[in-house]
């Protein structure tokens, strides 16, 4: 998938995603940079807006990103600067819906959004982004004014459209595509008419044995479930056999908020805090590939935790680049 800029595809040049490891560290690299510009800058006004962090988008990417640069702001980068106070950082969470998490119940909701405030994140809910420019974002809450915000640093994490591949394959096959370019596929995860090419992920919605249409949650999840399914159909069909469609299985949410701390709605479990926190690690850690690769993966994030995330101060080259120069296909 990809994010969508409701229309104004202009805004992509201002404003950076988090889609690849590539734009990660990217996005990593202008936020750190944002705190040394503002070390560096005089004028009280551009050290403002240096020092402000837009995030677009109240899901789950939107809440662990603001919630990253909160804890960075507050703990890690605290004894770096002589003449900025990092805590001073002013990290807007701008989201649309009258709540952050909307695909989490309400009450995590509540909760994950207390956490936010309590790390330094000022959430703006019922508020949309009507302009990004150059060193600017401008929001417009509900029933009121415009408002136009100087910042340096705009982080998009609101909106998702299918991948180009599946408006292609709709057009070859005719297969009916969503407002959100996602093409449907037969129950079995099958194109309509072509037996012979499966597609699965946020890419694709699932037609039920009813004619009923799904959608389901554009995470790995859904989309490793799907893989192990067609494994299976495409085995069984060389042995000359059939298996029923695909059923998805929810396992539940988890969303990091910051250092320690999550919100985890699993099967009508409602966690948060601490333990979610350490739930949403531990599964993370099972569902790696291979005994080795769990030991790594653990010890670095435990020293990651102990020291404060030190290694998360690197700046990389990629931060000297503009959005606009690390779009990814």
């Amino acid at each position: 998938s990809q994010y969508s800029y409701f229309g104004h595809e202009e805004w992509k040049d201002y404003a950076a995603e988090v889609k690849s490891l590539e734009s990660a560290l990217m996005v990593r690299g202008r936020i750190l940079a944002a705190f040394e510009a503002a070390e560096a800058e005089p004028d009280p006004d551009e050290r403002a807006a240096w020092l402000t962090f837009a995030v677009v988008g109240g899901g789950p990417t939107g809440v662990e990103m603001a919630g990253q640069i909160g804890e960075l702001a507050r703990d890690t980068l605290k004894r770096d600067f002589r003449s900025i106070q990092s805590r001073s950082g002013r990290i807007l969470l701008i989201e649309a819906a009258d709540r952050l998490l909307g695909g989490f119940p309400p009450s995590l909701s509540k909760r994950g959004q207390r956490s936010l405030e309590r790390i330094g994140v000022t959430p703006m809910l019922n508020t949309t982004v009507v302009g990004v420019e150059d060193g600017a974002v401008t929001i417009e809450p509900s029933g009121g004014e415009p408002q136009r915000i100087p910042t340096r640093t705009i982080i998009w994490a609101a909106g998702v459209t299918a991948s180009r591949m599946a408006t292609t394959l709709g057009e070859l096959t005719g297969a009916e595509l969503d407002r959100a370019g996602r093409v449907t596929v037969e129950p079995d995860l099958t194109l309509p008419g072509h037996p012979e090419v499966f597609a699965l992920g946020d890419m694709v919605r699932v037609r039920q044995a009813d004619g009923s249409v799904t959608t389901l949650p554009g995470v790995a999840p859904p989309a490793m479930q799907e893989g192990r399914y067609v494994a299976k159909v495409i085995k069984a069909r060389l042995n000359g056999q059939s298996i029923g469609p695909f059923r998805y299985h929810d396992k539940g949410n988890l969303a990091t908020v910051g250092r320690g701390a999550a919100v985890a709605d699993i099967k009508g479990l409602h966690l948060s805090g601490f333990f979610a926190w350490l739930t949403w690690l531990l599964i993370h850690l099972w569902y790696l590939v291979g005994f080795q690769n769990r030991v790594v993966v653990f010890v670095r994030w435990s020293f990651s935790f102990f020291t404060r995330g030190r290694s998360a101060r690197l700046i990389t080259a990629q931060a000297t680049q503009h959005p606009s120069e690390h779009r990814v296909a």
